[in-house]
């Protein structure tokens, strides 16, 4: 019904319906926002007085900003919102599932639970209209069709799961300033930026900052470099097989990717403290070798929250910046975005909760949050101009150019290998054993 209105709105005289104006955050209709989205579901959209009950993982700042997306929801739909979390919402979603006492919309950054939910009949499918939307709508659309995909209670598939805030994994942090004055150049392809690592130490520097350390998680940044790799080694069918264990975990594709990997971290030259410390080092310290003078390193691989562990001060896109973490030219795999994120799912069947997801349709469901922290999106109506920052726009602009969106296979694996003998498996391939050995090793440890 709303993509009919949408695409016969034309230019719609702004209204705010019932909207609480004090309570918005940027005025209707001023700003680069696409407001006619927001008029057009005004206009469609009356629930005066509904409730809606809406359970996700955002805490904090984020519950900030979630809430205030929310408060359009609410001036254009009339809907009354509730959210909540906890810290164990993981947990606390099962139990209220099971209990018969669940919210109205869940939201959840874990497709493996989800699945579960929607193969015990605690999650309703979205339907085919949603599901042709999101193929059309967002870049590289079936990567998300298919994220947003499950079994059914009755082993159907079928779209349960609504993708919305998007993180990106794919990047290389480097600081352009020591670029400038070593005279590197951004690589576009896998092949120049195995040349530049191989320029950097031919001029005397060391390439990379890589740390595995995480406490009890310790192994965890390598399976996101093999799972890049991975993207960039092998088409995304063999990913998903592989994360499905459809093949093997010693599958040879499986091997190259992490012997990809190795040649980055296991040679004393390419590394910082060399490949003995890459197991040792903590992640949260490994980027500071990128900031020392001279340099300890120039490059570091890391997910967009890594910011948060660069120096106090240190300003985004001036004293550090990313590049996409670039695919082989002469594999011919497209441009491969490695990620995760979160996705909308409704647990209650009610008329508020289905005009949510309409809600989410809209480009000012996306541009709104988009202009503050935090959010990124695939959504191609999107203005990118209403991101809040140029790191953020550029990350956004990275998710609109992949040919492929993967979830982070690890986080969709079974527990004791996605968090357990994947994590141990890279930590003992850098310390020394073979990748055919680690890989048979992590494959005997799946469930059977």
């Amino acid at each position: 019904m709303l993509k009919k209105l949408l695409s016969g709105a034309g230019v719609m005289a702004l209204v705010a319906g019932g909207a609480q104006a004090q309570n918005l955050l940027f005025p209707v209709g001023e700003g680069d926002f696409n407001w006619e989205s927001y008029s057009a579901f005004d206009e469609a959209v009356n629930l005066d007085g509904q409730g809606l009950t809406i359970f996700g993982p955002w805490r904090g700042e984020d519950q900030v900003l979630f809430e205030s997306i929310l408060a359009y929801f609410t001036a254009a739909s009339g809907v009354n919102v509730s959210y909540s979390s906890s810290e164990n919402y993981e947990q606390q979603i099962v139990i209220d599932t099971q209990a018969g006492s669940p919210p109205d919309v869940a939201i959840l950054p874990q497709p493996g639970l989800i699945a579960e939910l929607v193969r015990q009949g605690h999650v309703l499918p979205l339907g085919d209209e949603v599901q042709s939307w999101l193929g059309e709508n967002y870049a590289a659309g079936e990567s998300w069709v298919s994220l947003g995909t499950y079994d059914g209670p009755d082993g159907t598939p079928g779209l349960y799961a609504f993708p919305y805030k998007i993180d990106v994994k794919s990047l290389v942090w480097y600081v352009p300033e020591n670029f400038e004055d070593a005279g590197y150049e951004v690589p576009t392809s896998m092949e120049d930026l195995k040349a530049l690592t191989e320029q950097i130490v031919a001029d005397g520097g060391t390439p990379w900052c890589i740390g595995l350390g995480s406490g009890g998680a310790t192994g965890w940044p390598a399976t996101d470099w093999v799972e890049d790799l991975m993207l960039r080694v092998a088409p995304p069918e063999t990913y998903d097989a592989w994360v499905s264990h459809e093949i093997p975990f010693n599958d040879p594709a499986v091997i190259e990717a992490i012997e990809e990997f190795g040649w980055f971290a296991k040679n004393d030259a390419f590394v910082a403290g060399g490949s003995a410390s890459v197991a040792s080092t903590d992640f949260r310290d490994s980027p500071n070798g990128l900031f020392t003078s001279p340099p300890q390193c120039y490059l570091h691989h890391q997910a967009s929250f890594i910011p948060s562990f660069f120096p106090e001060g240190t300003e985004l896109g001036v004293d550090a910046d990313f590049f996409y973490m670039p695919a082989y030219a002469e594999r011919d795999l497209g441009t491969p975005v490695l990620g995760a994120g979160t996705l909308v799912m409704l647990t209650q069947e009610t008329e508020a909760g289905r005009a949510f997801i309409e809600f989410l349709q809209t480009p000012i469901a996306h541009e709104l949050w988009m202009a503050q922290s935090s959010f990124l999106t695939p959504l191609k109506t999107v203005n990118i101009d209403t991101y809040a920052n140029t790191a953020l726009r550029q990350q956004g602009q990275i998710l609109l150019d992949a040919t492929t969106f993967r979830f982070d296979a690890s986080d969709l694996m079974p527990g004791a290998v996605g968090a357990g003998s994947f994590w141990t498996g890279m930590v003992d391939f850098v310390g020394g054993r073979s990748a055919a050995d680690v890989a048979a090793a992590i494959d005997a440890s799946w469930p059977q």
